[in-house]
């Protein structure tokens, strides 16, 4: 009987300092308002019609293309 009121104490005490410590950490932070989120421009490569963010996309004369291999195939 002294074992489990021992054991019980000490479970006790292990719950009231992992719940401390939850309490005294960091704060959550806020979610970002959709004000604070810029959307970003996207583009369809000509030749295979997938779609990347336009400052990842190499531009050519038709068109915008996800590499270099689709832009010297449509240049042919």
């Amino acid at each position: 009987m002294k074992f489990f009121i021992v054991l019980l104490i000490l479970l006790l005490g292990v719950w009231l300092w992992s719940r401390g410590r939850r309490q005294g950490s960091v704060p959550p932070q806020r979610p970002a308002k959709k004000a604070d989120v810029k959307p970003i421009d996207m583009v369809a490569c000509a030749v295979c019609g997938v779609h990347l963010p336009r400052s990842d996309a190499l531009p050519g004369p038709q068109g915008h293309y996800c590499g270099a291999p689709h832009r010297q195939q449509a240049e042919r």
